[in-house]
């Protein structure tokens, strides 16, 4: 019959928009996007919708769009915090009335909830990995350390190495934007530098598709003269050449859990302040290899 149901009617009833803020730092990584399509899912079961932001971490695009939500009554935000933000902005932002879930990322300063991959230790299974392989010349490539993913996932490879009693050489650790082409420079890099691993532990899938093109690029083949391991097992890792080995990192989940726990939290139920850790899952294939002779 033509009915259009009018939000801002029903917003006026009920206080409530059925608007959420989703807020991520890179839009273009897929890892992201499974994220979001996991939320919106989520969220149209109950007839909500959401904003988008992707703030490139930058604060003020972040501020900007928080400031945004609040002018437009949002119900709550979904957020991949932006490199900087504090514990006391996000405090602020849940004392002007809208509820916060962080996703991928957190603020250690804060106790919002947090849905996210357990990144140490699913880096540090991919790092052991190798070294079940023989490997002991290990780089370590892509990642911001100003980030808690960034620091997480580092950790759980320098764990691994400690844990066999290899010593961790700063030269072989790499940090970079999470890229392919990031992947690409650091790799390249590395190797007119002079060093040679035998095996690459890579921050994400994107940076680990740009190492296998820059290992190309040198005459190497990944997976046959060099193993290489990416992170979060996008759909991009399982068709490229060679396929991936990398890490699923449990971004489906990670969408629907924190969607979820922000509808809950805007009925009015008691959700737990807590960091929820999606435990990791290796996913064997093609690009890991055992040390080649020299």
């Amino acid at each position: 019959m033509g009915y259009i149901y009018n939000r801002r009617a029903a917003s006026l009833r009920t206080s409530r928009s059925g608007i959420i803020g989703v807020v991520v730092h890179d839009i273009m990584n897929p890892f992201f996007a499974e994220i979001l399509k996991a939320i919106e899912e989520e969220l149209g079961h109950s007839r909500r919708t959401f904003l988008l932001c992707n703030h490139h971490d930058d604060i003020a695009i972040q501020t900007d769009f928080i400031d945004t939500l609040l002018q437009f009554g949002a119900d709550g935000v979904i957020l991949s915090p932006a490199i900087g933000t504090t514990g006391a902005a996000i405090d602020a932002i849940e004392k002007n009335g809208l509820p916060v879930v962080m996703i991928a990322r957190w603020v250690e300063e804060n106790s919002a909830p947090v849905f996210r991959g357990d990144d140490r230790q699913g880096i540090h299974m991919a790092t052991q990995y190798l070294i079940g392989l023989g490997h002991r010349d290990i780089a370590f490539i892509g990642g911001r350390r100003e980030t808690s993913t960034g620091r997480d996932r580092r950790q759980g490879y320098l764990n691994a190495l400690q844990e066999a009693g290899i010593a961790a050489d700063p030269a072989m650790q790499i940090g970079s934007e999470a890229t392919r082409k990031a992947g690409y420079d650091s790799l390249r890099a590395m190797f007119a530098s002079g060093l040679r691993p035998s095996g690459i532990v890579c921050f994400n899938d994107l940076v680990a598709i740009g190492v296998l093109s820059g290992l190309r690029s040198i005459g190497l083949e990944p997976g046959r003269d060099i193993a290489v391991t990416g992170y979060d097992d996008i759909s991009e890792a399982e068709i490229a050449a060679p396929a991936l080995t990398t890490v699923w990192n449990g971004q489906q989940e990670v969408g629907r859990l924190a969607a979820r726990a922000m509808i809950a939290t805007i009925s009015g139920e008691k959700v737990p302040r807590e960091k929820v850790l999606i435990a990791p899952q290796l996913r064997i294939r093609e690009s890991t290899c055992p040390p080649k002779e020299a």
